[in-house]
């Protein structure tokens, strides 16, 4: 199978799990099986305000899922069975290192979900911790083989973190980071996660605020032969305008391919439905036409609107 992903990809992300848990809900893991069923009801309201995008004006086979296996399961299953995209978590939530979410059992779990994506998120500063960056690396490379020889799709999403001696050069303006210094550590990290072997298909980034720094990441991420690479624009939260930028900036670069954005699409209806003030067709209707926004954005960028 040839590495890389060239179609328009529009990505609903919620596999948020130790984070969404305390934001949301206050609470913090191990959780008890009614707390469990509140997140997995919590999730499946995404899930319809994603079935209401698709229904009314997203296009079915660009668009897709990402939601953890552990309280998403029912919700992938009947994607898979819809025909949309889906993409499965398999890092562990809520630390800064990455492992694998079941140990080495990572393969058995995504065979058994079989999903169009396995999804990493990696937070990787290449100025940051040399020993840890070289330990994530190594058990990357290790997904990395096992999805190429299982010829499965791999969605690398990368984060790339301040250290506090960068910021302290910075006078500790996170907004001077984004725009002087992330960029070219983001360049470096897929660089040196290339080098240690690792090939996603499908790289999902931070938000850039100049095309030029769009154009320079898709050069290193389809270097040396990775033609059909494909880059994704993530939303970090985000609010809405600084969302649209983002998409409008990455939306003409030949290269970048889609989105995924998560917690702007939906926390504002999931808040809503769970404190008993929107119903599931409010709160999803809320969430669907966030999404839709989205793509409406970045399908004009790609026509130069």
């Amino acid at each position: 199978m040839p590495m890389g992903y060239t179609k328009p990809l529009y990505i609903l992300p919620f596999d948020h799990r130790a984070s969404y848990i305390t934001s949301l809900f206050g609470w913090k893991e191990p959780l008890n099986v009614e707390q469990v069923n509140a997140v997995a009801d919590s999730k499946r309201i995404i899930y319809e305000g994603f079935k209401y995008a698709v229904q009314h004006s997203a296009p079915k086979d660009a668009v897709g899922i990402l939601v953890d296996e552990e309280f998403g399961i029912p919700l992938l299953r009947d994607a898979h069975k819809q025909g949309y995209i889906t993409a499965v978590s398999v890092e562990k939530s809520g630390q800064e290192e990455f492992d694998f979410a079941y140990g080495e059992d990572f393969g058995r779990h995504i065979e058994a979900v079989d999903p169009t994506f396995a999804k990493v998120l990696v937070r990787y500063n290449p100025e940051g911790d040399a020993a840890m960056n070289q330990r994530q690396a190594e058990r990357l490379k290790r997904l990395s083989d096992y999805l190429r020889q299982k010829q499965r799709l791999f969605m690398f999403e990368l984060l790339v973190p301040a250290e506090t001696a960068q910021l302290d050069r910075l006078d500790h303006d996170k907004n001077a980071y984004d725009l002087q210094m992330r960029p070219a550590l983001m360049i470096k990290a897929i660089q040196e996660l290339q080098d240690a072997g690792v090939d996603p298909d499908v790289w999902k980034i931070e938000g850039l605020d100049r095309r030029e720094d769009c154009e320079k990441l898709v050069q290193v991420a389809r270097r040396n032969g990775r033609d059909n690479v494909g880059v994704i624009v993530l939303g970090r939260g985000a609010e809405s305008d600084r969302v649209i930028h983002w998409l409008k900036t990455a939306a003409s670069v030949p290269g970048f391919i889609g989105f995924a954005v998560g917690r702007t699409s939906f926390m504002d209806g999931v808040v809503a439905y769970e404190k008993k003030q929107a119903s599931t067709e409010v709160a999803a209707e809320q969430i669907g036409k966030h999404f839709e926004e989205w793509i409406s954005v970045f399908e004009a960028g790609r026509q130069g609107h």
